[in-house]
C-alpha cells in the first residue's frame, strides 16, 4: 500500500518560519511529480506547490513564490516544504500527494495526483 505521511506542522507568529515533510511508504520517488496542497475552512483545496522527480522542476502558486521551497529527498523518499515569512492566511491544513510520472513537470491541479498524505495542520498567528 502507499502512505504518504506529512507532519511538521504547527503554531507559528506571522512572519516565522515551519519546514513540513512528506515521507512516502509503498512509493519512490522516481519517475514522479510530488506536491504540496493546502485548504482552510470553508475554501477549497489550493495548489501551493510541487516538484517533478524526473528533472527537479517545480512549480509555485503565486501566493507563495519567494517564501516557500520545496525540495526532495529521493533517496529518503522524503519532500520538504519549507515555509518563510508566514502570514495569516497561510493557515491551512497542508498535504502532500504523488503521482506516478514520467513528464519533467509537475501541476498543481489536485485532479491529477492518485496519493494523498493524511494533512497537517498550519496556524500562523497575527
Amino acid at each position: 500500500d502507499v502512505q504518504l505521511q506529512a507532519f511538521g506542522g504547527g503554531l507559528v507568529q506571522a512572519g516565522g518560519s515551519l519546514r513540513l515533510s512528506c515521507a512516502a511508504s509503498g512509493f519512490t520517488f522516481d519517475d514522479s511529480a510530488i506536491g504540496w496542497f493546502r485548504q482552510a475552512p470553508g475554501k477549497e483545496r489550493e495548489g501551493v506547490t510541487c516538484i517533478s522527480s524526473t528533472n527537479g522542476s517545480t512549480h509555485y502558486a503565486d501566493s507563495v513564490k519567494g517564501r516557500f521551497t520545496i525540495s526532495s529527498d529521493n533517496a529518503k523518499n522524503t519532500v520538504y516544504l519549507q515555509m518563510n515569512s508566514l502570514k495569516p492566511e497561510d493557515t491551512a491544513v497542508y498535504y502532500c500527494a504523488a503521482r506516478k510520472t514520467r513528464l519533467g513537470y509537475c501541476t498543481l491541479n489536485h485532479r491529477h495526483y492518485s496519493y494523498w498524505g493524511q494533512g497537517t495542520q498550519v496556524t500562523v498567528s497575527s
